[in-house]
């Protein structure tokens, strides 16, 4: 890390009136901002479908708690396949560039999404419903492995140093937008007849994914490569096995990154699919309310995350994600107790809160700080394999254990409590033992724990220093 006010090297170094750099900065900032709109469009609109109608389409033999429970377990089938996405396609990203790699992601995530949109239902052709459902989420998850890591580590790269927290966050407005317009669609989906909605009206917003996916290719394919990769090239430092050398020097820092990511993982897939499941199969409120309070949540996300990317480039990363992970511990008990009370009022102000504040003042602290975690060899790989990774561990398999435990349990939300509340204590304890990154110089080849073995004695290189 280099002392504070110093410039980096390998960042872009002209203002941001130069009108090159500002064009570019504004490309890449509509590329990554598309792309994550439609990854968490595609995501949010599967988990909502999930908890809301998929049981009924491809599980009709099945009870209804069966049906829920089959449900969610194809929706944790993408998970599985994107920590595969996220190894394949970082180690392209890291030899080939990031741009070639996001082209190719948005298409097959967004491919997939759309096919959804066009398959039978069970029962129209039986078994094989189900099975081709699990093959397109299974597609959907491998390309959206790379595609956050990629928006991720290339905003990053393109940011000014002293306002990376700011704008590597700005693309992540997206992820508040995809999951707004999911969100809005299964609100009006809602008061649509449930026979009409089941018959055909599902597919129109898993087929609409191919507007996104146009919009997206045309952007990236204006868009400049990122100004670090570039330079890896000039220097011919492009590593042959990045896979290889990630798993030898950064394990440290990849364990790091799935520790960031467990409360903002978890608590935004749990509160997106298992709270609205809850509140809608078990405490019995209407079907659009659940949708509702996560588009709430989206709107005030949006506002939050930028604020937090900002805040981060003043008082650190570490010191912002905390207060985000802190605030989730607090309110994993109580937000659960008042969706358990049934008032649409209570629910919609709850998983706002929960969700638009506290998973989002993590993620806007993250934007720039996994990035960072990692040296230039091996950054989009090591952004990829922490996220997705961690992708699993929290959120994938979160909605399917959630309804699990309403099963076994007589469908008490303390479980579900415990469960964020395990999820926000692992993410707040590994703030602590994470190495502040705030302005790190993105060219150098070494990860930020390196930075701390190397110079013990410097002050603002102490783990956990702010």
């Amino acid at each position: 890390m280099q002392p504070e006010g110093s410039q980096e090297p390998t960042a872009p170094t002209r203002a941001s009136d130069d009108p090159e750099y500002a064009q570019n900065l504004k490309r890449a900032t509509l590329a990554s901002s598309i792309g994550s709109a439609l990854e968490y469009y595609d995501f949010a609109l599967y988990g909502l479908a999930s908890a809301l109608i998929f049981g009924q389409l491809f599980f009709p033999a099945m009870g209804t708690s069966a049906a829920l429970m089959a449900s969610f377990a194809t929706y944790a089938v993408g998970f599985l396949a994107r920590p595969l996405g996220g190894l394949f396609f970082g180690a392209l990203g890291d030899r080939m560039g990031r741009k070639a790699v996001l082209m190719i992601t948005i298409a097959l995530m967004g491919g997939a999404s759309t096919l959804i949109g066009v398959l039978p239902t069970g029962a129209q052709i039986g078994i094989w419903a189900p099975i081709l459902l699990v093959v397109l989420r299974l597609l959907q998850g491998f390309g959206a492995g790379a595609e956050q890591a990629g928006a991720t580590t290339l905003m990053a790269e393109y940011s000014p140093v002293a306002r990376r927290g700011f704008f590597s966050a700005l693309p992540f407005v997206g992820i508040m937008v995809g999951t707004l317009m999911a969100s809005g669609v299964f609100a009006v989906l809602g008061q649509i007849d449930r026979e009409l909605l089941l018959a055909w009206v599902w597919r129109v917003p898993f087929l609409a994914s191919v507007l996104l996916i146009a919009v997206a290719v045309f952007i990236r394919l204006r868009m400049q490569e990122s100004p670090t990769f570039i330079k890896l090239e000039k220097q011919e430092q492009i590593s042959e096995s990045p896979v290889r050398e990630l798993m030898r020097s950064s394990l440290p820092s990849v364990l790091r990154g799935i520790g960031l990511r467990m409360a903002e993982n978890g608590g935004s897939y749990i509160f997106q699919t298992l709270g609205i499941s809850y509140v809608t199969t078990v405490v019995g409120i209407n079907s659009s309310v659940g949708p509702f309070a996560i588009a709430c949540g989206a709107a005030i996300g949006a506002l939050v995350i930028p604020f937090a990317g900002a805040l981060s480039d003043r008082f650190g990363r570490m010191r912002v994600y905390r207060i985000g992970a802190a605030l989730q511990l607090v309110l994993a008990i109580p937000s659960w107790w008042l969706l358990s009370l049934g008032n649409p009022y209570l629910v919609v102000l709850t998983l706002a809160v929960s969700y638009g504040i506290g998973v989002n003042v993590m993620l806007g602290a993250q934007c720039a700080a996994l990035p960072e975690l990692f040296g230039n060899r091996h950054r989009y790989l090591g952004v990829a394999v922490a996220r997705e990774t961690s992708a699993i561990l929290a959120g994938g398999i979160a909605p399917f254990v959630g309804a699990l435990l309403l099963t076994l349990l007589n469908n008490s939300w303390v479980p579900l409590a415990l469960y964020v509340l395990v999820l926000s204590a692992i993410t707040f304890a590994t703030t602590f033992v994470t190495p502040e990154t705030r302005g790190r110089d993105l060219g150098l080849l070494s990860d930020a724990i390196d930075d701390v073995l190397d110079a013990p004695s410097s002050p603002e290189l102490k783990v956990g220093a702010q």
